[in-house]
């Protein structure tokens, strides 16, 4: 089923049982599609370390687009193609899916995050220098402190919200072009974002790093703006700028006149 004929977390999904089949499926689509998107984007910050910066954030921004976006074609005709716990909550918010299975999408998507940053671990442990060299996200000193970075991660997870609910949810959306347009918007996020916040919009990509360097500074701004952006971004799309649908006109003519039922014949008494 192509991604036209299935809306970003729209379609049936979530509106079965919990453990049904269908579901099931829709799980293991969002941990694998999370852990490849993570293992692409983690990775690609590993090999930057050392390029220059113009360089590495080219790299970077690149490899976080593309990663989403061919993810989302891989798998968006099984699960929808979340692969973000900020999306997951964005649509439980505007009712897109139900809550417990999108509380499951996002455990989901964490544990896929866990899994490619402990497989980038055992691959390249002797590469990793530190902390930020392993991809775990670090507020510049030209930010604000958290709260600046709070705000700018908020803003920047509305808009990736935004964009994904009229390309890929709306019925008047972008279809099979919706993922490009999401990693493009990915791409413009991190290139805006990356020297300030490392442009996170993702919690799961923030949490894998993190837990397996043990690098916890501030991730509660990671955690928790992506979250208020998401839901911000869904329900100011939602709610506000999406286009209602048009009803159908009523007809002028009047409605055709049934013909009456014919009576069955009466039956005459015979005579004797």
């Amino acid at each position: 089923m192509a991604l036209a004929e299935l809306r970003l977390g729209s379609g049936d999904l979530g509106r079965e049982a919990v453990n049904s089949r269908a579901n099931i499926r829709a799980y293991l689509a969002e941990l694998v599609g999370t852990m490849v998107f993570v293992f692409i984007s983690t990775g690609a910050v590993i090999s930057a370390v050392g390029s220059q910066a113009a360089d590495a954030l080219i790299i970077i921004a690149l490899a976080h687009g593309l990663g989403i976006g061919l993810m989302i074609y891989a798998i968006g005709h099984i699960s929808g193609g979340h692969l973000n716990p900020a999306v997951s909550l964005g649509m439980i918010v505007t009712k897109r899916i139900k809550i417990l299975p999108g509380l499951c999408y996002m455990a989901a998507q964490f544990a896929g995050a866990i899994l490619a940053t402990a497989l980038l671990y055992l691959i390249l442990e002797n590469s990793v220098g530190n902390a930020s060299d392993f991809g775990a996200h670090r507020i510049s000193s030209a930010v604000s402190g958290n709260g600046g970075a709070f705000v700018l991660e908020a803003i920047l997870t509305a808009v990736l919200l935004i964009v994904i609910f009229a390309t890929a949810v709306s019925k008047n959306g972008a279809g099979k072009l919706a993922p490009l347009i999401i990693g493009l918007t990915i791409t413009a996020i991190q290139l805006v974002a990356l020297p300030l916040t490392g442009a996170s919009v993702n919690p799961a990509r923030t949490f894998g790093p993190a837990l397996l360097s043990n690098a916890f500074d501030s991730v509660w701004v990671y955690m928790l703006a992506p979250a208020v952006g998401g839901v911000a971004g869904a329900v100011l799309y939602w709610f506000v700028l999406r286009e209602t649908e048009a009803e159908e006109p009523e007809s002028e003519e009047p409605p055709a006149e049934e013909p009456p039922a014919e009576e069955p014949p009466s039956e005459e008494p015979q005579s004797e």
